[in-house]
């Protein structure tokens, strides 16, 4: 099926409105995406006529959205490629499931002196809950830096191992920079256990966990045109063995007395308390939508939209883009001499156009490039090269302005 973004544009209500007075621009979505009108439907019709308390209810609605919200797990393992649905654990994103695993699988076996494997692109959900166990237990973080290009060798990565490293956790695509990181040469490379931060790269490329051979991979949400609040990670069960519960309430005990307790087992073990049964409804139906286009189709034409941009870009010799390796996605994250971020953002916004300034909750990786701030433009299959066009027009007003 050829992709048509003039129809998938038809989908997203919120991108016939103006901002500003003129046509609104959205290059955010490397924050969060928009949401398609059948995501939207699908919340209100959850609400208004199925919904229920999950799990232990005997009576119709309960039953009914029990159902609704299970079905998810299936769909996530087919979205993935995961080998077992009971592999999927349901979180509110990829910050929650990181720090599921730091906490349940990592905590409890990682020793004063082990090292886990970083890279210098992630995003601080997978930074900061590894540096709760340096703080805590003597952990050692390893930290491998990106070529000039913005790429990062599997070699590198591989290379960082040495006989105490216990884990590697690495994204699979750099929310500031785009680039698209060879996670399956990593988690082949190594018998290390091996943790992939896809939030960013789900929505933007086919994802196979079988394939890659990772032990963990985190997706998220509102970034795959879902509701916020909403998220999974897929767990091997070997890994899900050896893993202590996080939280404690809910569907994850199986009996409870004055003396004890006993666990239900996964995934519901790792689930606790009331969860956000429509925002897991809602991801379902957002990535059954992604399927239906098709995550390759997806890939193809946003490589399209990548090449387009560049090459207007590089039109620019007075914008510097950090992180340009060749096969990345469509993510800019970029900077203007004279012109603060903050005040790039507020000048495109004036034209209608979204992007994100600041630091993108990656502040290693602004330190590596000695900078405080890029403005970063974030392309999604709704976009066009219009938009492109719109966000280099932009540009040089900004330039005008501030030059």
């Amino acid at each position: 099926m050829s992709f048509d973004p003039t129809r998938v544009r038809a989908d997203f209500p919120i991108l016939s409105r103006q901002v500003n007075g003129r046509p609104l621009v959205y290059l955010d979505s490397g924050a969060s995406a928009q949401k398609p009108q059948v995501v939207i439907d699908a919340i209100s019709a959850a609400y208004a006529g199925e919904y229920a308390n999950v799990h232990r209810g005997l009576h119709f609605l309960s039953n009914l959205a029990t159902d609704n919200y299970e079905r998810v797990r299936a769909i996530i393992a087919r979205f993935l490629n995961a080998p077992h649905e009971d592999e999927v654990i349901f979180t509110t994103g990829t910050t929650e499931a990181i720090n599921l695993v730091s906490s349940a699988w990592a905590a409890p076996r990682l020793q004063a002196g082990d090292e886990i494997v970083l890279s210098v692109l992630e995003h601080h959900a997978n930074i900061v809950p590894w540096h709760f166990l340096r703080e805590r237990q003597g952990v050692v973080l390893k930290w491998v830096e990106p070529e000039p290009d913005g790429s990062l060798p599997p070699e590198k990565v591989l290379a960082a191992i040495g006989p105490r490293t216990r884990l590697v956790a690495v994204t699979h695509m750099s929310n500031v920079t785009g680039t698209i990181v060879d996670v399956a040469a990593i988690a082949r490379g190594t018998d290390v256990p091996v943790l992939v931060d896809g939030s960013q790269a789900a929505v933007h490329i086919p994802v196979d966990v079988e394939a890659i051979g990772c032990d963990f991979y985190a997706i998220t949400g509102h970034k795959l045109y879902g509701p916020s609040g909403s998220g999974a990670i897929w767990i091997s069960r070997e890994r899900q063995a050896e893993m202590r519960p996080f939280l404690g309430g809910g569907d994850m005990i199986r009996e409870v007395t004055r003396d004890a307790v006993t666990y239900a087992d996964p995934p519901l073990k790792f689930e606790a308390g009331t969860p956000g049964i429509v925002n897991q409804i809602g991801l379902g139906v957002a990535l059954e939508y992604l399927m239906d286009l098709g995550m390759e189709n997806i890939a193809a034409y946003e490589a399209t939209l990548r090449d387009y941009t560049r090459d207007r870009l590089r039109e620019l010799n007075w914008i510097d883009v950090q992180g340009d390796a060749p096969h990345k996605g469509a993510i800019f994250s970029l900077t203007m001499q004279g012109a603060h971020a903050h005040d790039i953002s507020t000048v495109l916004d004036k034209r209608g156009i979204a992007v994100r300034a600041g630091t993108h909750c990656a502040m290693p990786l602004m330190q590596h490039y000695g900078l405080t701030a890029t403005a970063r433009a974030s392309f999604a299959m709704y976009n066009t090269t219009r938009d492109a066009d719109a966000l280099i027009d932009g540009l040089v007003f900004c330039r005008e302005l501030f030059g």
